[in-house]
């Protein structure tokens, strides 16, 4: 078979961001992450065989001189240090364990040091994404004609309405060719005439590169739920907030606020952050309900809501997106991230509900022990971890069940 994954970068750029503030913070830190599918699917027998080739192939990955400039390039706000470290990375098979168990569900695992392991995540997700159409043969009733129409016809909607959004959707879309299909044809719709709205770029670095636009994106949850495992939830948004800041200097200024949710994320940011970071990115909850928290905090603060940004990236499709931008661009700079209805929308095909989650973290490689975390975010469908460890967890935030 084919490798599936065939550039260094084709990879979500807050990866990139994460490995360099990981190495600059937590140098020394091993991480645990496992696989879950909220679906709960059968795979195809000799899936996971098929599974183990394919992270084999990532091996021979190596990150190209042209792909360092591009980065290089358009963010500037990544240290020079980083790039020889880029230059040196490769991929270790050992790092990955796979399995499917008797009733054909998969069960993916990662164990080393975060620095390393935190460059598997999107790939494998990816990987095991296209594959499934590849092995239950739906890849071959793809029309890539049509997707591109499909694609230039949400990006009209999109850009009329005046929408500022990008693609988010390597993780789970249907092939690497999809992903590239819909940015090629959002990217065209945007420069075909003046409209009120803006195709911003995409998360994926390699394909931003291939098609000269921006490449997007700054933390994911396990920033901060690694630093929940480590020091305890309650500092935890105000230890990662300090050390991104410190990190890359005021730059890549939007946080992720809801991995322990919102009240306690709120207790921890203060005016100095709030002033710092340009906005905030929701990725759970209720986007109104959201909304009125965010507002409501700013103006606590004497901070005009207005002059900030808030990145919606919690499911959205064309009609959401549009309907939600009308209501908030009364009280902030709404924009939009939105992953599997660009790359993963097609009739007759059900999209995968597949993610992989940090749930054990250690400081140092010489502890003989390490701390379980978990995410518990604005919605409880998008719990995850131990359940022992997310009892633990809401007893010590003193959550409303």
């Amino acid at each position: 078979m084919k490798p599936i994954i065939t550039h260094f970068t084709d990879d979500d750029l807050y990866k990139f961001t994460m490995c360099c503030a990981v190495i600059e913070n937590f140098p020394r830190a091993r991480v645990k992450y496992t696989f879950i599918d909220r679906n709960d699917m059968v795979y195809p027998a000799g899936f996971v065989d098929r599974l183990n080739e394919q992270i084999v192939m990532l091996e021979e990955l190596v990150i190209t001189d042209r792909e360092i400039d591009f980065m290089k390039r358009k963010c500037s706000y990544i240290p020079e240090w980083f790039y020889r470290y880029l230059r040196g990375f490769r991929y270790r098979r050992e790092w990955v364990s796979a399995h499917q168990d008797r009733e054909g569900h998969l069960h993916i695992d990662i164990e080393g040091n975060w620095s390393d392991t935190i460059l598997l995540e999107v790939k494998i997700l990816a990987i095991v994404s296209e594959l499934y159409y590849i092995m239950t043969g739906k890849a071959e009733t793809i029309d890539y004609d049509a997707y591109y129409r499909k694609s230039y016809d949400k990006a009209e909607r999109l850009l009329d309405a005046g929408c500022v959004y990008s693609d988010f959707g390597t993780r789970r879309r249907a092939s690497f060719k999809t992903e590239d299909t819909v940015v090629a044809a959002m990217k065209e719709c945007d420069e075909s005439g003046r409209r009120p709205g803006k195709f911003v770029g995409t998360s994926n670095v390699y394909l931003a590169m291939k098609h000269d636009l921006t490449p997007m994106g700054t933390m994911a949850h396990e920033w901060v739920c690694a630093i929940g495992g480590m020091y305890g939830p309650q500092m935890a948004n105000h230890i990662a907030m300090d050390k991104w800041r410190n990190t890359f200097r005021g730059a890549l200024g939007t946080f992720l606020y809801d991995t322990y949710g919102w009240h306690i994320f709120s207790l921890n940011f203060s005016e100095d952050f709030a002033n710092m970071f340009k906005g905030l990115r929701v990725d759970s909850g209720d986007n109104y309900k959201q909304i009125e928290n965010i507002v409501k905090k700013y103006r606590s603060l004497n901070i005009d809501p207005l002059t900030k940004q808030v990145i919606f990236s919690n499911g959205l499709d064309t009609d959401s997106a549009i309907e939600l931008h009308k209501y908030a661009r009364k009280y902030c700079m709404p924009s939009f991230g939105i992953g599997t209805h660009f790359t993963n929308d097609f009739p007759g095909l059900k999209p995968l509900n597949i993610v992989i989650k940090l749930v054990a973290v250690k400081i140092t490689e010489t502890w003989d022990f390490y701390n379980d975390t978990c995410k518990l975010s604005e919605d409880w469908g998008k719990y995850t971890g131990k359940p022992e460890v997310v009892q633990r967890f809401i007893a010590a935030l003193n959550m409303k069940q």
